[in-house]
């Protein structure tokens, strides 16, 4: 995918730039390329940028910790306003106050489009935190011998005997 120079985009037609792709990901670990569409509109003084796109990459379950294939299909949606970034003169203030427009996605009005890194982020922005293989997913099974739990790593040793003389402290 090519970077897409903003001012380039009012003489396409309806100001629009459509992109189909297949191609994997740089930095993003998938077992698929990523596919899909992305259209970019300029309208004047903000770029609509939408699309859909989906890839198959592999997690972690936080509960037993298996490894599952997970499909990401997204169809993510954005304006990004167009206007010029001031540069921050000094880069070492401790506290800044930002307003709620410094919260808003910005490019300037003669820069350049990057649709790669921006599939990247919204892919990486709709990876699910809560990581699970299956919604009824127990865990990791720990054994039992005797009714009573084993010590697996010898490291947790010293913590059991403390726990066995509080118990024949308080009894």
């Amino acid at each position: 995918m090519e970077v897409i120079h903003i001012p380039s985009l009012l003489k396409k037609t309806e100001q629009t730039e459509a992109i189909k792709f297949e191609e994997f990901i740089s930095d993003l670990e998938t077992l698929t390329p990523v596919r899909g569409y992305l259209q970019v509109t300029h309208h004047g003084n903000y770029l609509e940028v939408k699309g859909k796109v989906e890839t198959i990459i592999t997690l972690t379950c936080d509960r037993c910790l298996n490894q599952y294939n997970y499909k990401l299909l997204i169809n993510p949606k954005e304006l990004i306003w167009l206007k010029e970034i001031k540069e921050q003169k000094d880069l070492f203030y401790i506290e800044v106050e930002n307003s709620v427009e410094d919260l808003v996605e910005t490019l300037p009005p003669h820069g350049y489009f990057n649709p790669k890194e921006w599939i990247y982020e919204q892919l990486c922005l709709a990876v699910p935190p809560r990581k699970l293989c299956d919604k009824n997913c127990q865990g990791i099974k720990l054994s039992e011998i005797n009714g009573s739990s084993s010590i697996i790593d010898r490291r947790w040793a010293g913590l059991e005997s403390i726990k066995k003389q509080l118990n024949i402290n308080n009894n």
